[in-house]
């Protein structure tokens, strides 16, 4: 969904297709919230442009014209079995694609390895990356756990047991940041019905390093294979013609930590977190500069490309 700062009717895209009147208010209620996300962005900036001196990060939000809000589903790895299956029983036969056989022996243990290929990020619902906007606004996660018995199974096999966020299985909301002077994985916590706010690579560049960006990942917890997670985020990004200046490039933060890092997780984010200094150019538009980091993570040589 886009989000305009305007105050003129939004266009966006009618929920009359939804089934069902649980559904009725579902995109008012999104984009009522993205609003209220987007607004405590501009707060944010203005309390930053007065610390650091200048108008710079607010007008580049106000600039952009509006933000962009996306509801972020993270499966569960059952979720993520049968999905890979489903993907292979298509490539296989066509005729197969709506008839998907139950997972058992040996076939479960190889697609197994091939979704949790092992070493140091199987772990991870998303890799580690810095964010290429301004501000990233997300909401405290929700979880949702499958909970089956031999009851439901004939009504229902798949119901579900929600955890809110004061009863998250982990205790935490599963982000995790990279602490680089200690480096180390620190979880992240947040009370309910709180926003989180990441400082994203722009704000690092439009601040001259005032700002920092925030290095990473989101943590799958293996003690709960059937977890899924659920979280609303809404991007607040400069306007695709924002040029950047990097004069005080010595101010700005490098993705790439020191190749003289010995331990196993700053050597394992190295080989895929493309620094800035690849992706960043003097003069780049805010358009360019996303192309290039979004084709030096996923493009068809990027570093993680093989590891989504």
């Amino acid at each position: 969904m886009q989000l305009k700062y305007t105050k003129s009717p939004l266009v966006v895209k009618t929920v009359s297709e939804c089934r069902g009147n649980e559904f009725e208010n579902l995109g008012s209620c999104f984009q009522e919230l993205g609003f209220c996300m987007m607004e405590l962005g501009l707060c944010l900036a203005r309390i930053c442009d007065k610390a650091i001196g200048g108008n710079d990060l607010e007008m580049s939000l106000l600039d952009s014209c509006g933000a962009k809000g996306r509801l972020i589903h993270y499966h569960s790895h059952l979720d993520a079995l049968l999905l890979k299956q489903h993907e292979r029983s298509r490539a296989t036969s066509k005729k197969r694609a709506g008839n998907v056989k139950p997972l058992e022996g040996s076939e479960l243990n190889s697609i197994a390895c091939d979704v949790n290929p092992g070493g140091i990020h199987s772990n991870l619902w998303q890799q580690w990356h810095y964010d290429y906007g301004i501000f990233t606004v997300l909401t405290t996660p929700f979880f949702i756990l499958p909970s089956y018995s031999e009851e439901s199974k004939t009504e229902n096999p798949f119901p579900s047991c929600c955890f809110d966020e004061c009863q998250s299985p982990t205790g935490h909301t599963c982000l995790q940041i990279y602490d680089p002077n200690r480096k180390r994985a620190i979880m992240v916590k947040a009370p309910p019905e709180s926003f989180i706010i990441q400082v994203g690579e722009a704000a690092d560049i439009i601040s001259k390093g005032k700002l920092r960006a925030t290095l990473h990942s989101v943590h799958r917890p293996s003690e709960f294979e059937n977890l899924s997670r659920e979280t609303f985020v809404v991007f607040l990004q400069p306007a695709w013609t924002k040029t950047f200046s990097i004069s005080d490039r010595e101010c700005l933060v490098e993705p790439r930590q020191s190749e003289q890092d010995n331990d196993n997780l700053s050597q394992e984010i190295n080989k895929i977190v493309p620094p800035l200094s690849s992706r960043l150019k003097e003069g780049m538009t805010f358009a360019e500069f996303s192309r290039e980091t979004t084709k030096q993570y996923y493009g068809g040589s990027g570093l993680q490309s093989n590891n989504r």
